[in-house]
C-alpha cells in the first residue's frame, strides 16, 4: 500500500472532494480517509479538534503506525514545477550596473587602482548575487558592470542615462530616493543584505573603546562622508540630532575655512546629504569633551585610506558597517578588532530610476528566490559563496516555491 506525503493528503482531505484537488491522487485521498476511519473513536475526535499543524503531525504519526503494520511505503513527491515567469527585460538588452568599487567584501573591484585593468572586475557578495540573477532561466537578465570610485550620492546615478542599476552595499533610505530639489528620482529593490554599524579599532584599544560612549574629544574617528556609518556615529555621540542637525558649537573644517554650527538646520549632515557649506568637510571638532573628533580622509579611495590611517595611528577608530569592519579585521591579520555593535539593523538594496518600477518588481521576485525570502544573507554567503548559484540551479530545475502570501505581490 502506497501513500503520498501525509501533509499533502491531509490538506486535500480538508479542502474538499478528492476530485477537485489536482495535486493529489484522488485514490490516495480515499485511502487516507479509510486509514483515519481505522483509528479509535477517541483518536478521531482528537483529530477533529486539533489545530491544522497538530493535525498534520498526528496524521503523519498515525499513518506511520499503520504502515509499520501494513508494510507500506511512502513516495516523496518531487518539487513542484516552476511556474513560467516573464522576463524582466528584453533578452537583447544589457543593463548597465554601476557598483561602488571599495566596499569589500560586499562590492568591490579586484584591484584598487582605477587605472588598472582589474579595477573593472566586480567581486563580492553583490557580484555573486548578480551572477546568479543572470543564471536564472527566463529572467532575461544580463549586466554590464562598471566600477564607481566615489561614494557621494552614488545612488542618484541610477536616475541618469549612464546606469540602469546602482549597487555597492547601499542602505535603503527614503531620503536617498530624492534629489537635491526633493523630487523622488530613485526607487530601491527589496533588501538583500542586512547591516549593523560598528567601530573598528586597534586590538590594543578593544577594551578602552568598546562602545560609542567611550569616544571623547581627544579621540579621532575616521568616517566616510554620506554613509550610514558616519550618520550613526554622529547621532550616537550627540554631534547631530535625529534629523541630522549639528549640535551648536560644532566646528567644521572645510577647504574654504572653519565654520561653526549654530544648532539650526543650516548645518545638517545625514546619510543622504548635507548642507552645501559642509559638502567637503575635512574634520569635525566637538563642542563637548564627551564627543569625539571626526576625520574624513581620501578623495576617491576613502575607506582604504581610513584603514591605513588607523594602522598608522593617525586616527583611533573607523566608524562603518560591521561587515566591512570584520573583513578589515580579518585581512589585517588581527591588528584590528570590531567593537560597539549598533543595535539598529539596516537593509541594503539596489537603486533604480523611479520610473523603472516594473524592472524593480521583477528583480524583487528573483532576489526573493535567490535569498530564500531573506533567509540567505551575507553570513550564509560567506560560509558558502556558491549559495546563490545553488539557488539558481534549483530555479532552473523547476523547484520554485513562492509563499501564498507573496503571490502576485512584491
Amino acid at each position: 500500500m502506497n501513500f503520498a506525503p501525509p501533509a499533502a493528503l491531509l490538506a486535500a482531505d480538508q479542502q474538499g472532494p478528492p476530485a477537485v484537488i489536482p495535486s493529489v491522487d484522488p485514490e490516495e485521498v480515499l485511502r487516507f480517509r479509510a486509514a483515519l476511519e481505522a483509528l479509535s473513536p477517541n483518536t478521531r475526535r482528537a483529530f477533529a479538534n486539533a489545530p491544522p499543524f497538530a493535525l498534520a503531525r498526528a496524521a503523519a504519526c498515525a499513518l506511520i503506525s499503520l504502515c509499520l503494520a501494513a508494510a507500506c511505503t511512502f513516495e516523496v513527491a518531487g518539487p513542484p514545477a516552476r511556474a513560467p515567469s516573464p522576463a524582466c527585460i528584453d533578452e537583447e538588452r544589457v543593463l548597465n550596473f554601476g557598483f561602488y568599487a571599495f566596499f569589500a567584501p560586499v562590492s568591490y573591484s579586484a584591484v584598487e587602482d582605477p587605472d588598472a585593468e582589474g579595477f573593472h572586475t566586480h567581486l563580492g557578495y553583490e557580484a555573486d548575487l548578480l551572477t546568479a540573477l543572470e543564471a536564472l532561466d527566463g529572467a532575461g537578465l544580463s549586466f554590464s558592470r562598471h566600477p564607481i570610485a566615489t561614494w557621494d550620492d552614488i545612488w542618484l546615478q541610477a536616475a541618469t542615462t549612464q546606469y540602469d542599476i546602482i549597487g555597492g552595499g547601499i542602505t535603503i533610505l527614503d531620503a536617498r530616493t530624492r534629489d537635491a530639489a526633493g523630487n523622488q528620482v530613485v526607487t530601491f529593490t527589496s533588501g538583500h543584505i542586512s547591516f549593523r554599524q560598528s567601530l573598528l579599532v586597534r586590538a590594543a584599544d578593544a577594551t578602552r573603546l568598546a562602545a560609542y560612549d567611550d569616544l571623547t574629544s581627544d579621540l579621532r574617528v575616521g568616517a566616510l562622508a554620506g554613509t550610514t556609518g558616519e550618520f550613526r556615529l554622529l547621532e550616537l555621540t550627540g554631534l547631530v540630532d535625529t534629523e541630522g542637525v549639528l549640535a551648536a558649537g560644532v566646528r567644521i573644517d572645510t577647504p574654504a575655512g572653519t565654520v561653526t554650527a549654530d544648532g539650526s538646520p543650516d548645518y545638517v549632515i545625514t546619510a543622504a546629504g548635507e548642507s552645501p557649506v559642509l559638502a567637503e568637510r575635512q574634520r569635525l571638532h566637538p563642542p563637548s569633551d564627551t564627543m569625539p573628533q571626526v576625520v574624513y580622509l581620501g578623495d576617491q579611495a576613502g575607506e582604504p585610506e581610513l584603514l591605513d590611517a588607523l594602522e598608522a595611528g593617525t586616527i583611533d577608530a573607523v566608524a562603518r558597517g560591521e561587515i566591512g569592519n570584520r573583513d578589515a579585521a580579518y585581512t589585517r591579520g588581527g591588528a584590528f578588532v570590531v567593537t560597539a555593535l549598533d543595535e539598529k539593523v539596516e537593509l541594503g538594496g539596489f537603486a533604480l530610476a523611479s520610473e523603472n518600477t516594473e524592472l524593480a518588481s521583477c528583480l524583487n521576485r528573483m532576489i526573493h528566490w535567490l535569498t530564500d525570502d531573506g533567509r540567505i544573507d551575507y553570513a550564509n554567503w560567506r560560509e558558502d559563496p556558491a549559495e546563490f548559484m545553488q539557488r539558481a540551479a534549483m530555479w532552473n530545475e523547476g523547484a520554485r516555491r513562492v509563499p501564498a502570501w507573496r503571490q502576485g505581490k512584491e
